[in-house]
């Protein structure tokens, strides 16, 4: 029998997924078609009793630039003595990628189903939506960063009251080599009952 059979395409798709920096994608990003699979793709994780608790805000083109300001604003007044090169770096937080995909938790208390459970659920949505664009051919990662636990900024961009980040997914293209980090051994992290 030859060994190369034996070898799932989809499997071996997921061992090489790695998160790109921010800093090092470029665009030109996904087109509507490939957004809308994403997001499709994204949306298929457990989901104990079906109520999505989890909704996306998409921030492209124009809006990227908007959500910057934003985020600018805001640390310049928790920042007063911050010079013009790091506000600069926050107003550009969501302008390396094309496109920025907010996961937000709608987790909240319910009569059967743990809000544990919800939380979690959201955090699957950001990765499949890192191994869809994997997938593709492209470049992601998930970040959340000091502004995803400001309710200041977090309003302003579209969250609600009651609902968090679970996070931004960065996606984008990217030419170089990524290294590997380490990852765990399987020994240090699998035990047996």
């Amino acid at each position: 029998m030859n060994h190369r059979s034996n070898i799932n395409p989809q499997l071996e798709l997921l061992k090489t997924r790695k998160s790109v920096p921010v800093l090092a994608m470029k665009g030109p990003g996904p087109d509507a078609a490939q957004i809308e699979a994403l997001l499709g793709v994204a949306s298929r994780v457990p989901d104990h009793g079906k109520l999505a608790p989890w909704r996306f805000i998409v921030f492209e083109g124009p809006a990227r630039e908007r959500a910057g300001d934003i985020i600018a604003a805001r640390f310049i007044a928790l920042n007063r003595d911050a010079d013009a090169g790091r506000i600069e770096i926050e107003r550009k937080r969501f302008l390396h990628a094309p496109i920025v995909i907010g996961v937000v938790s709608r987790a909240a208390p319910h009569a059967k189903i743990p809000e544990w459970e919800q939380v979690l659920s959201a955090g699957a949505v950001c990765m499949n939506l890192e191994n869809a664009a994997h997938a593709l051919g492209l470049a992601a990662c998930w970040l959340t960063q000091w502004y995803s636990y400001d309710e200041i900024v977090m309003e302003a961009l579209g969250v609600k009251s009651g609902e968090r980040i679970a996070g931004f997914v960065h996606i984008g293209r990217h030419d170089g080599v990524v290294e590997d980090r380490p990852r765990p051994a399987l020994a240090d992290i699998v035990t047996r009952f």
